[in-house]
């Protein structure tokens, strides 16, 4: 499957950390292998989920490049590159196309709060410069200034390799206007779980995800059903699933979906700071959910 066919559960996987603050690779390439066999359709890797925020430019690539030799071509993989330094932002992209991965998740950038002129301009030059396919990566709560719609689509219209948008406003009015006049080819992904069906139902293509990494079979299922425009069982699915979604964000991410796949014995229960463990009420209530679901 190529980036322009994809569809579905991208998994935006976490990266598991050892007690001594370094990268469980043994750990990494379970989680892989799980993902695989529950038949996730894309994988995202030093993405916000991954804490690429705390990590070297070195460890970056040795994740980047473990994830391809992992997957080893079976789905597609898709590096978090961006930076709100241009220059790095390219820099960042070139490595990633260097280790194979099929695709580049660019952020809009992070603090700067560039104008619309200075947005346009940070991904064309990312663009211009790296021959490989970019998806947008829209998420105003994490940046503190949102791509707008304008320029999202002027972008898609202008360059060939800029393919589709991650849409992480929250806003189904602004995934309706992506999606209402988004170019030819040109694909949205929600980017959040929440809002992910709804988005599906209106046209988009599928979400990458968090809770993609705890329940990837049934996620999936959610996402075709959704794509397929069955709302039964789309229902079925959203309301089994939905308070886990919300746990799953009632501390910043990644701290809740890493703490749950610890419950799960799939990963140690560590973080890089400034992330650290769940305050304990709120880890009882997502245990308790997880309980529930015969997750754990």
């Amino acid at each position: 499957m190529t980036i322009n066919d994809l569809k579905g559960a991208i998994v935006a996987i976490v990266t598991p950390f050892n007690e001594d603050g370094s990268i469980d690779f043994e750990s990494f390439d379970k989680l892989i292998d799980f993902h695989l066999e529950n038949g996730t359709d894309g994988l995202v890797v030093c993405g916000t989920t991954g804490e690429a925020a705390t990590m070297t430019k070195e460890e970056d690539a040795s994740v980047i490049g473990r994830a391809v030799e992992r997957v080893n071509g079976r789905i597609p993989v898709i590096a978090g590159t961006g930076s709100n330094n241009t220059n790095d932002a390219i820099n960042y992209t070139r490595k990633a196309k260097e280790l194979g991965v099929d695709a580049a998740l660019v952020v809009g950038p992070y603090y700067n709060k560039p104008t619309k002129k200075g947005m346009y301009l940070h991904f064309s030059s990312v663009a211009k410069a790296v021959d490989i396919p970019i998806i947008l990566y829209n998420v105003p709560s994490r940046t503190g200034s949102a791509i707008p719609v304008d320029v999202a689509l002027q972008l898609g219209k202008d360059y060939e390799n800029i393919v589709a948008i991650k849409e992480a406003s929250g806003s189904l009015a602004i995934a309706a206007s992506l999606i209402a006049q988004r170019p030819e080819g040109f694909k949205v992904f929600s980017g959040d779980d929440f809002l992910s069906s709804a988005m599906n139902f209106l046209g988009a293509d599928g979400c990458i995800s968090v809770i993609a990494n705890v329940i990837p079979a049934e996620f999936r299922e959610m996402m075709h059903a959704s794509l397929d425009v069955d709302a039964a069982k789309t229902r079925e699915l959203f309301y089994k699933y939905r308070n886990l979604m919300n746990l799953l964000f009632i501390e910043s991410n990644p701290i809740p979906v890493k703490t749950a796949l610890a419950e799960m014995g799939m990963i140690k229960e560590a973080f890089r700071s400034p992330m650290c463990p769940m305050e304990d009420g709120n880890k009882e209530k997502l245990v308790a959910e997880l309980r529930s679901l015969g997750l754990v």
